[in-house]
């Protein structure tokens, strides 16, 4: 199967930060890496009208010439497994012209890329072939799971972008931690930064020079062992709700990033081998429809609940 695809002049939002290597991997979903690189090195990639180099990193504002390619992109090569397509069978809870909201698996990355072949977005395209310009508007990690929205056409997505930078659209998230969550905690302001760790991974601390984030939080239930919470995050910072909750000192039940090797110790030994993470509620502007969506945190949270909660643990 051949594709061929016409130069893009995309303009950069919430990529801002992103290097541009990354950034064309993901917009040139499927093309060689080795390809992509070349791109880059021969000056096909332009930023603003300019040669870059393959680590720069995009800022706001910027216009970046996306060259066109011809070929047999790798990711339409691989099939779908059946059990992939078993797990978004009646996902999607909306769709019109623009605009698609699936409720995404736990377990299940977003894209491909980083030693994974297939996302969701890879297989949503496979799927349906005529969607070959659905874009991710906004991202969950690999582990949580629940409301995701994605864009049909570039006007959408540009809008919806604008939508979320002006806090516009509105999430609610279930998650369980550890330990007792206080009472007097309803609210949590930090500044965020993100960097990178010895080994190469992305990870995001509290640091007086970042970028403002706020989580409003409630207690849905409590013990002396886990809470179950809803956050309401007013920011959209990477990793926010799970470095809010990490700085007040009761980590999210299987965070590998966050969590004591202690607590993933905890977890692990009760079997529980996932971020306990779930984004339930979505809500659109007026000017998409103003539509909300709601799901339940599932199954699974109600068994790591009581598996944490223990003897020990009734709730007060």
């Amino acid at each position: 199967m051949s594709v061929e695809r016409a130069v893009q002049h995309v303009t950069v939002d919430l990529d801002a930060g992103q290097r541009i290597d990354n950034f064309l991997l993901r917009e040139l979903s499927g093309v060689p890496r080795s390809r992509v690189y070349r791109m880059v090195r021969k000056g096909e990639v332009r930023v603003n009208g300019r040669r870059i180099g393959p680590y720069y990193k995009l800022r706001a504002g910027d216009v970046v010439r996306v060259p066109p390619w011809h070929g047999a992109p790798q990711a339409l090569a691989a099939q779908v497994p059946g059990w992939q397509l078993d797990r978004l069978e009646g996902a999607v809870l909306f769709e019109d012209d623009a605009l698609m909201v699936v409720n995404k698996p736990a377990g299940l990355a977003v894209h491909g890329g980083s030693g994974i072949q297939l996302g969701l977005i890879e297989i949503l395209r496979q799927q349906r072939p005529e969607l070959d310009r659905l874009a991710l508007v906004h991202r969950l990690d690999r582990d949580t799971s629940g409301c995701l929205l994605l864009a049909k056409t570039r006007p959408a997505l540009l809008a919806m972008h604008r939508a979320f930078r002006e806090g516009q659209v509105r999430k609610t998230y279930d998650l369980l931690v550890h330990g007792g969550w206080p009472r007097r905690v309803r609210t949590v302001s930090l500044k965020l930064s993100r960097y990178v760790t010895a080994s190469g991974e992305r990870r995001v601390r509290v640091d007086a020079s970042g970028k403002a984030s706020r989580t409003d939080f409630e207690i849905e239930r409590r013990s002396d062992r886990v809470s179950w919470l809803r956050a309401h995050p007013q920011t959209g910072r990477t990793h926010q709700i799970r470095v809010h909750a990490q700085a007040e000192g009761h980590p999210l039940v299987g965070d590998e990033k966050y969590a004591s090797e202690a607590q993933l110790g905890q977890a692990r030994a009760a079997a529980l081998n996932r971020l306990y993470l779930h984004a339930r509620v979505l809500t659109l502007p007026e000017a998409a429809g103003g539509h909300r969506f709601e799901v339940p945190a599932p199954d699974d949270f109600e068994v790591a609940w009581e598996k944490m909660r223990g003897a020990s643990g009734a709730p007060d």
